[in-house]
């Protein structure tokens, strides 16, 4: 009997399954994610319990803020001297080693090569990315309690996100302040509130993002400083106060301005109480606020214990 030669060996058939196999299937569909235009946040370095690496556009005040620390512990613990200079990559301790004695910084020198200062256009490597004013040796508000910024104070903060600054902080005018409105004085500082507009939601102790208040508003509407000082941290790094302007009124006093749209002050700039600082805006928030905090000694307390009534 003759074999047809027709048949299909068995090598041939598992060669035409394979083909059609390869025919039948479907193309596959490949997903593009996407951020609405804008870039994916940037993923921080992994960090020990207990320890923080500082990222470009910190500054000791940011940190010490976002650690609920007071400014001043955490520069004795970690050996830094005014005005409290910062690198990138740097490892901060957040709290003092068991049985090790924090020097005050006011002490200790830390030998270290000083890094070249970034210009404007940030292209310089090993740039200073924080440093601040020294506490003033005056009262509060007192022009010339605070010396001139070092060099060096800038933060490295997304492109347009700060307004070119004026007035006093171009040496050729005053700034621009606010109509007279009340005031009201606590430990020697002379308060006021920071923008027109209805308390959203109150002071929450023990609930971190709350604080504060929220302080509801228009977009773009003027943002005050509730009191004179000077600018510490001007930027975007905090996660859940958007673009964020802290000011440092003495030694023991700090105010934050959080969600706004556009910051108009940059760090080491001198301000006065009722001059703008900020517009009002959503960032980092679902609704258009200004989230408004007072801290002394790193420690939250309630902004209505210091504001006028109303």
């Amino acid at each position: 009997m003759r074999r047809c030669p027709h048949i299909c060996t068995p090598p041939l058939i598992a060669l035409c399954a394979l083909l059609l196999a390869a025919c039948s299937t479907e193309p596959r569909v490949i997903a593009v994610r996407r951020y609405n235009g804008a870039s994916p946040p940037p993923q921080r370095p992994a960090e020990r319990p207990g320890e923080y690496r500082v990222v470009a556009g910190d500054t000791l005040y940011s940190i010490a803020f976002r650690h609920q620390m007071d400014y001043r512990e955490l520069a004795r613990i970690n050996g830094i001297t005014a005005p409290y200079t910062i690198y990138p990559g740097q490892e901060l301790r957040l709290h003092a080693a068991a049985g090790q004695y924090a020097p005050a910084a006011s002490t200790r020198v830390v030998s270290r090569a000083p890094p070249r200062v970034a210009t404007s256009t940030g292209a310089r490597e090993g740039a200073v990315i924080a440093a601040s004013v020294p506490a003033p040796t005056g009262s509060a508000g007192s022009s010339a309690a605070w010396p001139a910024p070092p060099p060096g104070m800038s933060s490295q903060t997304r492109p347009g996100s700060v307004a070119p600054a004026t007035g006093s902080a171009m040496g050729n005018a005053s700034p621009v302040i606010a109509g007279a409105g009340p005031t009201r004085t606590v430990d020697g500082i002379t308060w006021r509130w920071p923008v027109e507009g209805q308390v959203l939601d109150g002071f929450q102790a023990d609930e971190p993002g709350r604080q504060g208040l929220d302080i509801g508003g228009r977009m773009g509407q003027p943002v005050y400083a509730a009191a004179s000082g000077v600018v510490v941290y001007s930027g975007s790094g905090l996660t859940g106060y958007g673009e964020l302007v802290i000011v440092k009124h003495n030694d023991d006093y700090l105010s934050a301005y959080g969600h706004n749209s556009v910051r108009l002050v940059k760090e080491g700039q001198k301000v006065v109480a009722g001059q703008e600082i900020a517009e009002m805006g959503n960032s980092g928030a679902p609704r258009v606020e200004l989230h408004f905090e007072i801290r002394k000694d790193g420690r939250p307390l309630n902004p209505l214990d210091f504001l006028p009534k109303r």
